[in-house]
């Protein structure tokens, strides 16, 4: 897939890759990861989509200058002017992870109007635990405002992002998941993880329980059953709480979905997308 960039009115850029033609489906992958994420379903569903894969800030090729604020509210920002730039006023939205996160702010602000929405694992309403982004940020956060620390940063965020953690996100053992996992943290250099310090002290740590409330757009849950980071049960009170939604879970999945079980996600997303 061809690299092709998006630059938001304030010089960000969003990097992002696109496959087959016909309605549009974005797919935000989850924090600490890239478009790469969703790599075994694109031929699938570039069958009746044109598929949209951004990486989203401080991921993959997109922006990571310490510059800019990284607040939720500029994530938000950006991902809303990416999303109508590319795929126009109603995409059909999925969203793992940080990529749900951010699609749910861009609903509840006006930002986005999806025509169909596809939660995958993620925080949703509830507190969520420390992500990649924390775990890498908190370290930044003490060691960014010594001089010369870009190594001993690029080090921490390294240890944080280990391949061995890449394990705990597979309940099948897929193969490339360490793959996926060392190619996301290829480029974690002193400046990249500066700016993950700033987001890791302005994303809200308790959580935002008001995140599903006013969703008015046909919603699918689409959850894993060995996710111990996103439990079963989050989806679960998700779904009473979003009008009209449904709940699908996918069996002996964790929380990388397309990689145990990439027929049944690409099926699963196809069905309720439609064409």
């Amino acid at each position: 897939m061809k690299l092709r960039l998006y630059h938001h009115s304030d010089g960000a850029r969003i990097a992002y890759r696109e496959a087959g033609t016909g309605p549009p489906l974005a797919l935000l992958h989850s924090q600490g990861l890239t478009h790469r994420e969703f790599e075994p379903v694109v031929d699938a569903l570039a069958h009746r989509h044109r598929v949209v894969l951004p990486d989203l800030p401080l991921h993959g090729d997109s922006e990571d200058h310490p510059r800019h604020p990284y607040s939720p509210q500029w994530l938000t920002d950006v991902l809303a002017g990416f999303l109508a730039e590319t795929c126009g006023p109603r995409p059909a939205v999925a969203g793992h992870g940080i990529g749900a996160q951010l699609a749910l702010r861009a609903i509840r602000e006006g930002r986005l109007t999806p025509a169909k929405l596809v939660l995958l694992p993620a925080p949703l309403h509830t507190r969520p635990d420390r992500s990649g982004i924390e775990r890498v940020g908190r370290v930044a956060v003490k060691a960014a405002v010594v001089p010369g620390a870009d190594r001993v940063l690029a080090r921490a965020a390294a240890l944080a992002l280990r391949p061995s953690r890449a394990d705990r996100l597979t309940a099948t053992g897929a193969p490339g998941v360490r793959d996926l996992h060392r190619h996301a943290q290829m480029e974690l250099g002193g400046d990249r993880v500066r700016a993950w310090a700033k987001a890791a002290r302005r994303w809200p740590r308790a959580g935002d329980p008001d995140v599903l409330d006013g969703l008015d757009c046909p919603v699918l849950l689409l959850w894993a059953d060995h996710d111990p980071v996103h439990p079963l049960a989050i989806a679960e009170d998700a779904v009473k709480r979003i009008p009209g939604a449904h709940l699908h879970v996918l069996a002996r999945t964790g929380f990388l979905l397309a990689y145990d079980d990439p027929v049944g996600l690409a099926r699963e997303i196809t069905a309720f997308c439609g064409p």
